[in-house]
């Protein structure tokens, strides 16, 4: 099995997960005399099983990805983290432009006028180029998990 295959077959799993979950609580009391629509003893047997099977696919894709290089000296799960780390800056960055950005709607000249506190220009330049650096690492990190042989 590729890499990608087993994140997809993760992100089923966790999905699933949450739906037993949910299942889960909605059988948890029912009126007197009532029957769950759904045995809860079934449902968290169910709910054992994938998430054994979880922590085992999980531990899979760990192990790969500490062995894997990406390129010469970077291996994936470095990749991961400064993928990660390049997406929150990125949204911080975009927030901290939208708010900057000054629109003066007033009316009277008593009204207050805002001032933006740092260089929107300069800040959206930042955006961008984060932006792209996590565009390029992503697809980089994207192929390789579908060259990649998920390890035992």
């Amino acid at each position: 099995m590729k890499l990608a295959e087993a994140l997809i077959l993760r992100a089923d799993i966790q999905k699933r997960i949450e739906q037993l979950k949910q299942r889960l609580l909605r059988n948890a009391k029912v009126q007197q005399g009532d029957k769950p629509s759904e045995q809860p003893q079934k449902l968290l047997e169910e709910f054992e099983q994938l998430t054994s099977e979880l922590t085992q696919l999980v531990q899979r894709i760990n192990r790969t990805n500490s062995v894997t290089e990406l390129k010469p000296n970077v291996i994936l799960s470095d990749a991961l983290a400064t993928r990660d780390t390049l997406k929150l800056k990125h949204g911080i960055y975009a927030n901290l432009a939208a708010e900057a950005t000054v629109t003066q709607s007033r009316f009277t000249k008593s009204e207050v006028k805002f001032l933006s506190t740092v260089n929107v220009a300069e800040i959206q330049k930042s955006v961008d180029s984060l932006a792209k650096e996590h565009r390029e690492l992503d697809t980089q990190i994207q192929a390789a998990n579908w060259q990649t042989e998920l390890l035992d």
